[in-house]
């Protein structure tokens, strides 16, 4: 750090009160605004980086995404100025980021980190629909005031779908390591928001299990890892976590990006199990149910295995009972509504369902061994090994080059007809999972959790509302032995023998009578 920022007394109206961070590219400085008395944060980029036009220009977009943003669960950007030396005057958060919270801590009550996670959710959805990806979601970006709301900050590696200011080159990896996805590796260029979801659901870990996802890796043992989904989940190292939310996570933090929810409102309703309003209300993504717990009826049309269609109602526990003992058939024939009229969306689409149906990449077994299992990518190409360049101190180097006889990941991959294979031709989600009774894949393709809803009219003469919910049979009860029952019949050669025997008996009793007489 130079001289001229350690020993920074003013900055413009600014007086500077104490120091919060420092680091390489600049620092971060509590001031007061010498008028109005406010006090700030302000973020200082350092001459030798300023020098950089790349570093300088991504500088600048940190102040232009947070004040695009405008959101209350995103830190404010206030001012820029450029002299006597770039400056960004931000929102003071009094309060402590969520790394430094887990440092001090350590894992996070499993309602307190959704709460929170909630919040960042909200900021981050506001980013995705200005066309902004953040591309650095991690904990310490992550602040919580002393009222406990959360801010998300750091926003200097933000990316504009729309309008690519091309600060990132192709083939450079942007990020931290232990939390962004897998193909920002590769190229941060072209990621979109679903590496956002994954880097939520990397942090959301760390929040539950108190540990660093993919921690004690080189970033090449890291990228590695995460293409082959080789990590303990979250009930594994808290067995506290709810299967709801290990089954969110580990959906989040998928390899392939076609596995994680779309935005960052279905990863929220992936956690709680809960449908949001299809528009944003006032209360944002955290706000009230679509519907209340009143109105709990779902009407469904689905087919048996002999094809018969039905229709049944039924409340959302009714259902998700009816699909854990298997009583409905392909789950991929199932379509479900609110209303007795429809229109009916496959099964996959409803959130209080999902999680019974769409299951997250299977965690590879070769996580615990310590060493890292040879693949290759979703795509069957390796990243290429970037050098480092001193001009972008941000980019992820690989460290090295892999083996070029790395074989394709022994994992299941969704097919261009939307199917799900795999080596072993099994649906291995984890408890809940549906399917036929041997747990072998069905033939018909899995229903995309993101397909348009359609209306479908009932092929059925019995009216919904009085038809219900299949029962599971019952089991037919074991009947006792009676004691009564005859005996087994005797073999022939038994027989026989048996016989042969008597009439030896009576001939030795015959002759010894003859000799009594006789003999007298």
């Amino acid at each position: 750090m130079t001289q001229e920022i350690s020993q920074l007394s003013t900055l413009g109206e600014y007086e500077i009160l104490s120091k919060i961070a420092e680091g390489g590219m600049g620092a971060v400085y509590k001031a007061r605004h010498s008028r109005t008395g406010m006090v700030v944060a302000i973020k200082v980029i350092a001459k030798d980086t300023a020098r950089n036009p790349v570093l300088l220009q991504r500088f600048k977009q940190e102040f232009d995404a947070a004040r695009l943003i405008d959101h209350p669960n995103v830190v404010k950007a206030l001012e820029y100025h450029a002299h006597p030396q770039p400056y960004i005057v931000l929102e003071y958060v009094d309060g402590e980021s969520v790394g430094q919270r887990l440092q001090r801590r350590g894992a996070f009550e499993e309602q307190e980190a959704i709460r929170l996670i909630a919040q960042v959710c909200e900021g981050l959805q506001r980013a995705h629909k200005q066309g902004l990806v953040h591309r650095d979601v991690k904990p310490d970006n992550i602040l919580i005031t002393r009222d406990g709301q959360a801010k998300l900050t750091d926003l200097g590696l933000v990316k504009d779908i729309e309008a690519d200011l091309n600060l990132t080159r192709t083939g450079r990896g942007l990020g931290t390591p232990h939390y962004m996805a897998p193909e920002q590796f590769r190229n941060a260029k072209n990621v979109d928001v679903r590496s956002d979801i994954y880097s939520l659901g990397a942090t959301l870990y760390a929040m539950v299990t108190g540990v660093i996802p993919f921690e004690n890796t080189n970033p090449l043992d890291c990228w590695m890892r995460k293409i082959r989904n080789e990590f303990p989940s979250p009930r594994e190292l808290n067995p506290k976590v709810s299967e709801r939310v290990d089954w969110a996570i580990r959906r989040a933090m998928s390899a392939e990006p076609e596995r994680r929810p779309a935005s960052c409102r279905e990863f929220l309703e992936d956690l709680t199990g809960q449908s949001r309003a299809t528009s944003t209300s006032r209360a944002g993504l955290s706000g009230k149910l679509a519907s209340s717990p009143g109105a709990d009826l779902w009407y469904m049309v689905y087919k048996d295995d002999q094809g018969v269609t039905h229709t049944v109602k039924g409340t959302t526990e009714g259902i998700r009972r009816a699909l854990q003992d298997r009583l409905l058939g392909d789950p991929a024939k199932i379509f479900i509504s609110r209303q007795k009229s429809g229109p009916f969306t496959p099964l996959a689409n409803v959130t209080e369902f999902r999680d019974l149906v769409v299951g997250p990449a299977p965690l590879n077994e070769g996580r615990h061994s310590g060493v890292i299992s040879r693949s290759s990518s979703a795509s069957g190409v390796l990243p290429s090994t970037q050098r480092r360049d001193d001009s972008d101190p941000e980019a992820v180097d690989l460290g090295g080059t892999p083996s070029p006889s790395l074989a394709r990941s022994n994992t299941f991959r969704g097919s261009p007809s939307g199917r799900l294979v795999s080596p072993s031709g099994r649906w291995t989600p984890g408890s809940g999972s549906v399917g036929s009774p041997s747990g072998r894949l069905r033939s018909q393709p899995v229903v995309d959790p993101h397909a348009e809803t359609i209306a479908v009219t009932p092929a059925t003469t019995t009216p919904p509302e009085e038809a219900r919910l299949p029962t599971p049979p019952r089991k037919p009860t074991k009947q006792l032995p009676d004691s009564r029952a005859p005996t087994p019949t005797r073999q022939p050669w038994q027989s026989t023998l048996a016989m042969a025997l008597t009439l030896l008996i009576v001939a030795l009793l015959a002759a010894l009578v003859g000799y009594v007489i006789f003999t007298r």
